[in-house]
């Protein structure tokens, strides 16, 4: 079979490939290829004339295939009377040396391989099948690894970005012990695919067989990310870590790490930090901070029955740097639980109780696991969202540290997956809470298989609603994950409390406010000096006029408002400046903690028999004070200057 094709534009419009006229043999070689059959490519008269050997290549494919078939299965003794008739009636063709050289690399025929590989790479020298192989008989069979690395290097020369290729050749080295050269070439795999699980994994053997725990350590959690579950990789990969971490728990490692970091907290809030082993706390570890407990240090206790405790005081000690730089932010907030909000939560759990009631159990017993339920659920509601911000720091400040939170975190989610699929506890506690509280235990296994690629998010026997309301949380968490500003993780606390409808067990504030609140002198003071609180910095007060405005701007203009300034205009109309300051400062007052705008039936003294929704109260607060107030007006930060400008040109 013959194909021509005139060298012209048109040549270089189906082969774009072609760079130039000496590249035209080479392009068309490489298409016209069948298996390890090249095509006859010559140019004539301004024509590039390709001959294809159609009867050869169907009479030798049959006879190649079953080669092949043989070798696949380890029958060489059939394979190669087939392949030296082959090879007698076309031994032109590279890949039948090659297949010939491997057979008698098996058969232990060294120097007949050698020379079969060596006429496989004359008629072919771009076989990189072929050269690679000479590569690992020199350094296999003969330890010449100056020679083996001529013809890898040659390979690689042929394929440079062909990771396996060089993987493999990685590979073939790390089975001599070479592993200085090994890893040169793994390294290089790594650089054209950082996913290829294989590299990793042998870069963790050559570290661990080095004494070097950590980067094993690492090298196989990388193993891990890139592998699937069921993946051979994945298993040897989980064995190999729980070795390696076992080693490090060994080592003092641990504890350099939260000395060292005690040390900068303590210059970094001015107060010192004492670290306590205690076995008598309910947890595995509790931070006390020194205001709570009017102390002049904070005190980390911890129990020691763990051998990854090191992590659980760093976890303490995280939250005592982001309370550090919410204080400095002045934006800290408190999470704070009263008898009112636990009252709440007994009522909405009211018909479970009773359950209890009727299986005999006592009032008493049946206090204590309401008082005991309520305790823990909010712990879980104000620590879930904030701890994922606490593992993210301590992953990527702390490397040192990653072996044992990646045991801490795998027991602390094992320990979620009894509870939520515990049949008596299920039984227990209300159905509600019960699944609230696995939505929660969820979002930290997705974090774990984010951070080490270990996935126990299936052994929780979850339901849709419970995964799809996890991976809503977990998402939200990442968008706030790597630019998170000081005390931002209460604002997932918050939403998530919302979108569970759980937010009547608790209560925010600003730690400022609570504690100036808490001291009646001081307290006084600030409102002698800002009555309506104007210039208070309030850290609730300010996120939520955020995202008030933020919700403003994405609304437009509010007809509602506009409707609700005209009302408040024609109700002003006759009445005496005095009188409207008067209500301007007792709206003004009543709404020192925000008004919501979906919320209904305000009062206002001063206005009897009337009852006003969020945006009618918010109408009449800023028409007041543009009324009465107009220099001070811009202070309140109501984003309603052009609703005001309409509503005084309806009112006329």
């Amino acid at each position: 079979m013959q194909i021509i094709h005139k060298v012209d534009d048109f040549l270089h419009t189906i082969f774009p490939n072609i760079k130039d006229e000496n590249h035209i043999i080479s392009v068309l070689e490489d298409f016209y290829s069948y298996g390890p059959y090249k095509p006859k490519v010559r140019i004539e008269n301004g024509f590039v004339i390709v001959d294809i050997d159609i009867n050869n290549i169907s009479n030798q494919e049959i006879d190649f295939r079953k080669v092949i078939s043989f070798c696949e299965n380890g029958n060489f003794s059939e394979a190669k009377p087939i392949l030296l008739k082959l090879i007698d009636k076309n031994p032109t063709i590279s890949e039948y040396h090659r297949i010939l050289g491997q057979i008698l690399s098996d058969e232990g025929e060294v120097e007949d391989a050698i020379n079969s590989l060596i006429y496989a790479l004359r008629w072919d020298s771009k076989n990189s099948y072929a050269l690679i192989m000479m590569g690992n008989i020199f350094a296999k069979e003969k330890d010449d690894i100056e020679t083996a690395l001529k013809y890898y290097d040659q390979a690689l020369i042929i394929n440079p970005s062909d990771n396996i290729t060089i993987n493999n050749i990685g590979a073939n080295l790390l089975q001599q012990n070479k592993f200085e050269e090994a890893k040169e070439y793994f390294y290089k795999a790594l650089k054209l695919n950082d996913k290829y699980p294989n590299t990793h994994y042998a870069l963790a053997i050559i570290a661990e067989s080095e004494g070097d725990l950590h980067s094993a350590f690492y090298s196989f959690i990388q193993t891990l990310k890139c592998s699937k579950e069921n993946d051979f990789l994945y298993k040897t990969s989980s064995q190999s870590i729980n070795n390696i971490v076992n080693k490090i728990f060994k080592t003092d490692s641990g504890k350099n790490i939260f000395r060292k970091y005690r040390v900068i907290l303590e210059q970094k809030g001015g107060v010192e930090i004492d670290i306590v082993k205690d076995e008598t706390i309910p947890t595995l570890a509790k931070i006390e901070l020194a205001e709570n407990y009017n102390r002049d240090k904070h005190i980390v206790k911890f129990k020691d029955t763990s051998p990854y405790y090191p992590h659980l005081i760093m976890h303490e000690l995280v939250h005592l740097d982001f309370i550090l730089d919410a204080k400095k932010d002045e934006t800290n907030l408190l999470f704070i639980s009263s008898h009112q909000h636990k009252l709440k939560f007994i009522k909405s759990i009211d018909a479970s109780l009773k359950k209890l009631n009727k299986i005999g159990m006592t009032e008493e017993k049946i206090a204590q696991f309401s008082s005991d339920l309520f305790e823990g659920f909010n712990s879980q509601i104000f620590n879930a969202p904030i701890d994922l911000f606490v593992e993210n720091y301590l992953f990527n400040e702390f490397p040192e540290l990653q072996p044992f939170q990646f045991a801490s975190l795998i027991n602390i989610i094992q320990s979620g997956i009894v509870t939520g699929t515990d049949k008596n506890t299920s039984d227990l506690i209300p159905k509600d809470i019960f699944s609230k509280s696995k939505i929660y235990n969820l979002v930290h296994a997705f974090q774990l298989k984010d951070l080490y690629g270990i996935n126990l998010i299936s052994k929780f026997n979850a339901t849709k609603l419970e995964i799809d309301q996890a991976i809503t949380f977990y998402n939200e968490y990442l968008e706030y994950k790597d630019d998170k500003s000081p005390a931002e993780e209460y604002e997932l606390l918050k939403h998530w409390a919302e979108d569970l409808k759980v937010n009547d067990f608790f209560e925010l504030v600003g730690e400022n406010q609570y504690r100036q609140r808490s001291n009646v002198d001081d307290y006084l003071d600030s409102l002698e000096k800002d009555p309506f609180s104007v210039n208070e910095k309030d850290p609730i007060k300010e996120r939520e006029m955020k995202t008030f405005l933020d919700g403003q701007k994405e609304m437009g203009l509010n007809m509602a408002v506009v409707m609700f300034m005209v009302d408040a205009l024609q109700y002003f109309k006759n009445v005496n400046k005095e009188l409207i300051k008067k209500i301007a400062f007792e709206i003004a007052l009543q709404g020192a903690h925000g008004y919501r705008p979906d919320e209904d039936n305000y009062r206002v003294n001063s206005i009897p028999n009337k009852l006003f929704s969020g945006y009618h109260i918010l109408a009449y607060y800023y028409v007041s004070w543009a009324l009465a107030l107009p220099e001070v007006l811009h202070e309140l930060q109501l984003p309603f200057d052009e609703e005001y400008k309409m509503a005084s040109k309806l009112n006329i």
